[in-house]
């Protein structure tokens, strides 16, 4: 209860962190605040899940906005985005001479690689694998997943090299990761311990996490927690060339290597996944380049509008965001200062510090029976046991049982209840901490006697479930659906008390 006492009054007013990026006028850096809040408005019209979002030109921030029960102060995975970040730790150790882009992968792993390496194999260099062009037919996370090989290098190395290195492109995020492998090779450091005093502390990032393998090796192509704002001073640094506040943390050639096509990956005028792949970034129209994310995280840098775009959302289309920006926001990006606009400025702020993701609405109020009632479930892949509907001091909440224990789910239609659970029977499912706790948020209400929905966001993740409990008698069925996910993303229980 104190937990959701104390989440009630913090989501009574949902504001973003004050920022250590500094934050001017849109007009001071030639764009419209109207045109900047019809961007935000089209973003809402047209896309679901997005949870923040900051703007820079001229390094610095001209909008940024979190939409609640999202908050600025989230960190949030990042997925494939992470990606980008790995590339910056090896082009650091190749800037100090730790590493080249011609060394060849097997060289660091004598012990692991198979008796008889093939030539495709031998060849494969470190620089493959930073352009996806490793050769590999096939992503070769899916073989490491299945395998129950604690030692990933060494079921990475033994999958089959049908093409010629650099030759062929195939995302490849067993690639990432063993150039994760390497860094903690070289440096004895992981990847996050490397990259601390050469990028997240001279950034001023000091909230973060970053997956680990079985052996202790940060994932490297996934798993990496930031701010949604540390994701704009990344971009804000590649944009630099590589310097920050005087100092240089990454050589300008690599960046130039990294941010221009490496190799090809299709052709496509309106696709931004087909305009060519560099160190573990994105091409894109218009002269800009990327690192992205599943479901909508985007690190994006605009050279000729000397912009960024950082964005953590929960989408199924990445490319209709990407397609708002280039039709929206990038036109709106003009050459010279503009007139102060204090009224639209003002409107612009008021706007984007109301955010919101909608509750769930109230349409109705509990048939007599329910409340109270425990519902037993079947066996299932969930794990869940049994769940009730419990109402104690004007507090509505679920009772859940799962492989876990009890879980305590409080909601209410005023505004999002902030909590920890642990929902996912296994729990390397989990975006949490290695104990599987996930932090939420809820809304629920009564649709009908029988219906009572409920909306809980993992908020340092893209997910949104929604729960649907419908009662009959002395039955209740339950509707799970994820917005978005990597597998199954439709659920249906049957209870019975």
């Amino acid at each position: 209860m104190k937990a959701l006492l104390f989440s009630l009054c913090l989501y009574l007013f949902v504001s973003c962190s004050s920022s250590s990026l500094p934050e001017v006028s849109p007009e001071s850096v030639g764009v419209s605040s109207d045109k900047l809040s019809e961007f935000i408005d089209e973003l809402n019209k047209e896309v679901d899940d997005i949870h923040g979002i900051v703007v820079m030109r001229h390094g610095k921030v001209i909008t940024k906005g979190c939409w609640s029960p999202y908050q600025q102060d989230n960190t949030h995975i990042l997925y494939s985005l992470s990606k980008s970040f790995c590339s910056t730790a090896i082009g650091m150790a190749v800037d100090e001479g730790l590493l080249k882009l011609d060394d060849k992968v097997v060289k660091f792993f004598p012990e692991d690689q198979p008796a008889n390496p093939s030539a495709n194999l031998k060849a494969m260099t470190i620089k493959d694998l930073l352009i996806m062009g490793t050769g590999n037919h096939n992503d070769t996370l899916g073989a490491i997943r299945e395998s129950n090989d604690k030692n990933w290098a060494k079921v990475f190395l033994a999958q089959p090299v049908e093409h010629k290195p650099g030759t062929y492109f195939r995302y490849n995020t067993g690639a990432t990761y063993m150039l994760s492998a390497i860094l903690q090779k070289v440096t004895g450091e992981k990847l996050v311990d490397f990259l601390k005093p050469r990028l997240f502390d001279p950034l001023g990032i000091k909230e973060y996490t970053w997956e680990e393998d079985p052996m202790g090796i940060n994932t490297g192509g996934y798993g990496l927690k930031i701010k949604t704002e540390a994701i704009a001073k990344f971009g804000q640094l590649y944009l630099q060339k590589g310097m920050w506040e005087g100092k240089r943390l990454l050589s300008e050639e690599w960046i130039d290597m990294a941010t221009s096509k490496q190799i090809d990956n299709g052709s496509n005028p309106k696709s931004d996944w087909k305009q060519g792949y560099g160190f573990q970034f994105w091409m894109c129209r218009h002269g800009a380049y990327r690192g992205d994310g599943a479901f909508g995280q985007y690190c994006i840098v605009m050279p000729e509008q000397n912009a960024v775009v950082a964005i953590n959302s929960g989408v199924k289309n990445m490319q209709q965001v990407l397609n708002i920006i280039w039709e929206k926001l990038l036109p709106a990006m003009e050459s010279e200062t503009l007139a102060e606009n204090p009224e639209s400025f003002k409107k612009l702020k008021n706007k984007v510090s109301n955010l919101k993701l909608p509750l769930v609405k109230k349409r109705g109020v509990p048939a007599r029976g329910i409340v109270g009632q425990t519902y037993t479930f079947e066996e299932n892949e969930k794990g869940f046991k049994s769940i009730s509907v419990q109402d104690q001091h004007d507090h509505t909440y679920l009772k859940l049982e799962n492989a876990h224990g009890t879980q305590f789910i409080y909601f209410t239609r005023h505004l999002w209840v902030e909590d920890e659970i642990i929902l996912e029977k296994n729990l390397k499912q989990a975006v949490g901490g290695s104990n599987g706790l996930q932090k939420i948020a809820c809304s629920g209400a009564w649709q009908s006697p029988k219906h009572l929905r409920l909306v809980m966001y993992m908020i340092e993740a893209p997910f949104k479930l929604t729960f649907d409990l419908k009662f009959q008698g002395s039955e209740m069925t339950m509707d799970l659906n994820y917005n978005v996910i990597f597998g199954k993303k439709d659920f249906k229980f049957k209870g019975r008390r």
